[in-house]
């Protein structure tokens, strides 16, 4: 990803998740290997609804003009943008980062701007020495993110500094920014010890994205697994979103422990993700967004 100025592009017609739907997505995260090109249009293909981009080092995001003309001819979503960073103590890295990720956005997408997510890093014996540290930075971002006119989420994860809800809420307090919100992930919650209702509940009025995959172990040793291989019960998951009223996106995670494998097949995998999840959204009463071409 380089540095580009903003542009005046017209809005794409791509997929959008009306008010009262929930739309089903994945992301280039676990498809490493393939062109971006290939990777949207196998997406498309499939039938999800929407895409998250990955802007790691080393994943391809080719040109912003080709990717938004594939999203217009395929119809696909773009909800987030997917990076990895860490704090404290790359301040300048993070902002940099940003910026570029910010830039990213309005090319692609300018009026309908996908969320930024990111983790945060660090560790969870750190957090009374770290909090402070890591709600300055989280300020700057918000500013960041403010003059951009986007939202910028953090994960809570499991063994990093903000692994838990309260310490998610900590933050958006002391930040009290509405350009800074959260990626809710049960899996991290799940070898934590944590009900799914008792940390959705908390934690889904500040949420702009849900990230699903499968978890297995505690807080000591864990695994992520692929939706469906774990003991989520996605259909009341489902459920329990559109009763508390969650409009927005569902993405897939497929997480590196399975993409990094030898003989990992990236659109295979996709595709069974999709099997399992789209039934359990149909089940589950929930509306998903209609394709707007």
């Amino acid at each position: 990803m380089t540095r580009r100025t903003f542009l005046p592009l017209l809005a794409s017609p791509v997929l959008r998740a009306a008010a009262g739907t929930i739309g089903l997505n994945t992301g280039t995260y676990g498809m490493k290997a393939l062109k971006i090109a290939d990777a949207l249009r196998a997406i498309s293909e499939i039938g999800y609804d929407g895409v998250e981009i990955c802007l790691m080092s080393g994943w391809p995001t080719d040109d912003p003009r080709e990717i938004r003309r594939i999203l217009d001819g395929t119809g696909l979503a773009l909800p987030s943008l997917m990076d990895s960073l860490s704090m404290p103590g790359k301040r300048d890295f993070n902002i940099e980062r940003l910026k570029l990720a910010i830039a990213l956005a309005h090319e692609i997408s300018p009026r309908k701007l996908p969320v930024i997510e990111t983790v945060l890093g660090g560790k969870s014996a750190d957090w009374d020495q770290t909090r402070e540290r890591i709600a300055g930075e989280l300020h700057e971002w918000a500013k960041l993110a403010e003059d951009g006119g986007i939202t910028i989420c953090f994960k809570p994860h499991a063994d990093q500094a903000v692994d838990m809800p309260d310490r998610a809420l900590w933050l958006l307090k002391q930040v009290n920014s509405p350009h800074i919100r959260i990626i809710y992930d049960y899996s991290h919650f799940y070898v934590q010890g944590l009900s799914l209702e008792e940390s959705l509940r908390p934690l889904l009025p500040y949420t702009s994205y849900i990230a699903v995959k499968d978890s297995a172990g505690d807080r000591t040793k864990h695994q992520y697994l692929l939706p469906g291989d774990g003991k989520t019960d996605y259909v009341a998951y489902f459920r329990l979103l559109k009763e508390l009223g969650y409009s927005g996106f569902v993405g897939i995670e497929i997480t590196s422990q399975i993409h990094s494998k030898p003989g990992y097949e990236p659109i295979p995998t996709a595709r069974l993700c999709y099997q399992r999840l789209a039934p359990a959204f149909e089940k589950a009463g929930v509306q998903r967004p209609a394709h707007k071409l």
